[in-house]
């Protein structure tokens, strides 16, 4: 049981940082063809935000059946997945966006909707999911919620200033994204085989 929460927990954690290295980065990834101006960060954050929104939607959509550390699991591993194309197609993206659509307010919406807009939305499935997962009595549904946001929250603000300060000025960004990813697919399994089938579900 101890296991399994720390499981939630820490899948949590990580989709938090996840999310924001992977924002911070967006950014650096469409400056080179729209520019690095608040109208491209405006774009990014909108596209992010709403992301989000529909992630946790779903999140909590999908947690109303039978939910399972298993299934928690395999979100995080399908986010991981729908990360790669910025790194396999991320270039061609964004060189056809910018001969096509010239303004760089509404190229650079275009740009953060075709290559984050998934990996995000599908990232955001994990918080209400877990919580889902940890809350076995109604009373305490409060006590875990604020426990999983506080990690989940913490993992972002460790996840933007790492990416931001430290591995930007060390790594390529392919190279940040094809970690991130790595480390995602070598939790996610993790989960799937450390989770306990007979306590899976809450």
């Amino acid at each position: 049981m101890h296991l399994r929460r720390f499981l939630i927990f820490l899948i949590a954690g990580w989709s938090g940082f996840f999310v924001m290295a992977i924002e911070m980065l967006s950014g650096r990834i469409l400056a080179p063809n729209f520019g690095n101006s608040i109208h491209v960060w405006g774009a990014v954050i909108t596209m992010f935000m709403l992301a989000l929104s529909v992630g946790y939607l779903l999140g909590g959509r999908l947690s109303v059946n039978q939910p399972s550390l298993r299934r928690l699991a395999l979100i995080l591993i399908s986010g991981a997945v729908a990360t790669l194309p910025v790194i396999v197609l991320g270039d061609a993206v964004l060189e056809w966006i910018f001969e096509v659509i010239h303004d760089p307010r509404y190229g650079s919406l275009l740009s953060a909707a075709l290559l984050f807009f998934i990996p995000t939305a599908v990232s955001g499935m994990v918080s209400p999911y877990a919580v889902r997962l940890l809350v076995v009595e109604s009373r305490l549904s409060g006590h875990f919620a604020g426990q999983l946001y506080f990690v989940s929250t913490f993992g972002s603000a460790a996840g933007t200033l790492l990416t931001s300060f430290y591995l930007v000025l060390y790594l390529e960004i392919n190279q940040i994204i094809a970690g991130l990813i790595g480390v995602s697919l070598i939790l996610g399994p993790l989960a799937l085989f450390l989770g306990n089938p007979t306590d899976d579900s809450a």
